[in-house]
């Protein structure tokens, strides 16, 4: 994964999340450049370089709650693995989709530029050719913005359009 780091508009450091936390000030905000969402880090437990630990490696699995239709859970019980299994090869095979990639791309520039640049002139504008799909347009409308904004969105609507 990579992060970029910003002190007002100025881009600090791009990297990993231990690399961009090193070169950052406590005024600085981290953005996960995969989601455009800020990192919230405890300067008490800094991200570390520190390879994989040994063990059983942690999944992450989250337990929450899906609420289908009885026809739904009946097609899931069927299924080799269970519902579970079956569901995480469902959402595997989705996110995979380009169509899916794109749309994330443009939701972690939008969440990115909505919390460095929300107040800039053409900023609605801009936001609406990202999601219409139009780049010239949205190059032009954050031509104004400051250069090192303008760089890192740049570079994450690449695969955007």
């Amino acid at each position: 994964m990579r992060y970029s780091a910003f002190t007002g508009f100025d881009h600090i450091a791009t990297g990993s999340l231990p690399e961009v936390y090193s070169a950052c000030g406590a005024d600085a905000l981290i953005f996960d450049r995969e989601t455009g969402r800020v990192v919230d880090i405890d300067p008490r437990f800094p991200p570390s370089d520190e390879g994989p630990r040994p063990g059983r490696p942690k999944l992450g699995v989250i337990p929450r709650e899906v609420t289908l239709l009885p026809r739904h859970w009946d097609w899931l019980s069927t299924q080799p693995g269970g519902a579970s299994v079956a569901l995480r090869k469902l959402v595997e095979e989705a996110s995979r989709n380009p169509k899916a990639q794109q749309r994330a791309r443009r939701d972690a520039t939008y969440r990115l530029a909505t919390a460095l640049v929300g107040n800039a002139p053409g900023y609605e504008e801009a936001m609406r050719a990202l999601y219409a799909g139009q780049r010239e347009d949205f190059a032009a409308h954050i031509e104004a913005w400051p250069p090192d904004v303008r760089q890192v969105l740049e570079e994450m609507t690449a695969d955007a359009f």
